[in-house]
């Protein structure tokens, strides 16, 4: 029961049929369906029956209090996001029934822009749930140009790949450099939105108003210098995605403004008084420990868990170290097509140097690297004498360091791309599929590379 919001259902527990009406009738005007349940007893026969995307329910109630049925529901649907409502006074009962896995707890009276934050969570994350427990058959092959077969990198591809088609914003963390845009960009290519725009948005990179106007748009003459209407990034993005690279940059008050565009999907420009409805993902990016940033009131506690349905993290580059072979690959003969220069060979004294270093620029230092290499070499071999001096320098020095299994010595680049792809093939027992997942191609790349060799 996943997908637009009208075929949504959300299950209400509780006792006060006045209670239980208002709320119902706030969910209906947020779009989704309610169903009623005046007892603990009543919730547990209508999950047996019906699925739900989410249960809020009170935790006391005559029949059966909230605790049995949870209990009893989580063994129904163990799945099933449930979230509790409680009085101050019953915080304790709250907080046993997330410890054993209720999805939230809200204090009454209860909050409602915070009840409508949680409600959303909770339906985002039933999305991915029920996405997992598809059948990997009925996946469609994943598309992304996310590079590795590293066991960090097949992780990760799984959760793109859980998490893609559904309508869960998700929060993608990591180092600087380690290509959580590429992650964003996999989102995005493997989702129904795929057809529409990606736009991509540095918040780092602007002040402010800049920023805001960049986002919502603008009116003309709202400001100095705004001679014309503007349309900002989220009705460009109307209909797919919008990546919000570096969010943990933005200030307090554009945090606002983000998070009230984010729960109501519709926004005014700045300057104007219309308001303008949209149909918008968000993935956002940072390398900041946002949970961090929020105990220490730098960023905003309902904005991040609006954001963090769902987290991705990217691993550095040193946590893959078996990737940075198939990496140097495709870097060189990528800048060796872009600088039309001719690339025989790379030594195995350079590739195991490029192996031993640490990269903490990670994937976006060692494309830099490749990129200087291939310009500067002399020949036709990519030698460790072209690679940058902080590179060079760790000649020697990593004793610790085991090389790349890789030999690069007796062939070309056509010979270590062939040892690559049938090391996988033989790993995943002949399944093309996973071996180009893996390797981060489609199936058809893999097929065209091995009839080649074939031809050989």
């Amino acid at each position: 029961m996943t997908g637009k919001k009208g075929s949504i259902t959300i299950l209400v527990v509780d006792d006060d049929q006045v209670h239980r009406f208002m709320l119902c009738s706030l969910i209906k005007e947020w779009g989704w369906r309610c169903v009623e349940a005046d007892d603990g007893v009543t919730a547990v026969a209508a999950v047996s029956k019906h699925p739900y995307d989410a249960v809020l329910m009170d935790v006391r109630m005559a029949k059966m209090d909230g605790r049995e049925a949870f209990t009893r529901i989580q063994a129904l649907q163990p799945a099933l996001p449930v979230i509790i409502m409680t009085a101050y006074s019953s915080i304790d009962d709250a907080v046993e029934v997330i410890q054993q896995g209720a999805h939230d707890y809200l204090t009454k009276p209860l909050d409602f822009d915070r009840l409508r934050l949680a409600l959303m969570r909770a339906v985002d994350h039933q999305q991915v749930v029920i996405r997992k427990q598809q059948p990997a058959a009925e996946r469609k092959e994943l598309e992304t140009a996310i590079i590795g077969s590293s066991p960090p990198i097949i992780e990760l591809l799984e959760m793109v790949g859980y998490v893609a088609p559904t309508e869960a914003t998700v929060l993608i963390n990591g180092e600087s450099g380690t290509g959580k845009e590429l992650v964003a960009e996999a989102l995005h290519q493997n989702s129904e939105r795929r057809t529409k725009p990606f736009v991509k948005v540095n918040c780092a990179a602007l002040a402010e108003g800049l920023l805001e106007s960049g986002l919502f748009g603008h009116e003309r003459g709202a400001f100095t210098g705004a001679e014309k209407r503007r349309e900002g990034k989220f009705v460009q993005a109307d209909g797919g995605t919008l990546f919000l690279d570096e969010i943990g940059e933005t200030s307090q008050a554009m945090q606002v403004k983000l998070l009230r565009v984010l729960q109501e999907q519709e926004l005014q420009r700045v300057g104007g008084e219309d308001t303008i409805k949209i149909d918008v993902r968000i993935i956002a990016a940072t390398n900041r420990n946002l949970e961090e940033e929020v105990r220490r009131n730098a960023f905003r506690e309902d904005l991040y868990y609006r954001l963090n349905v769902v987290m991705l993290t990217v691993p550095p580059l040193r946590e893959r170290g078996s990737d940075i072979p198939q990496l140097v690959d495709h870097f060189a003969r990528k800048f060796a097509e872009k600088n039309r220069r001719v690339l025989d060979r790379i030594t195995s004294e350079c590739m195991d140097l490029l192996t031993c270093y640490s990269w903490p620029g990670n994937v976006r230092e060692l494309e830099n690297a490749i990129e200087r290499g291939i310009i500067l070499m002399r020949g036709t071999e990519l030698t460790e004498k072209s690679l940058p001096l902080s590179i060079q320098k760790m000649a020697g020095k990593q004793t610790d360091c085991k090389p790349s299994s890789v030999n690069l010595d007796p062939g070309t680049l056509f010979v270590v791309e062939k040892q690559q792809i049938l090391k996988i093939l033989n790993e995943t027992g002949g399944n093309k599929s996973e071996a180009a997942r893996r390797l981060g191609i489609t199936r058809k790349t893999l097929l065209n590379k091995l009839n080649k060799y074939e031809d050989e």
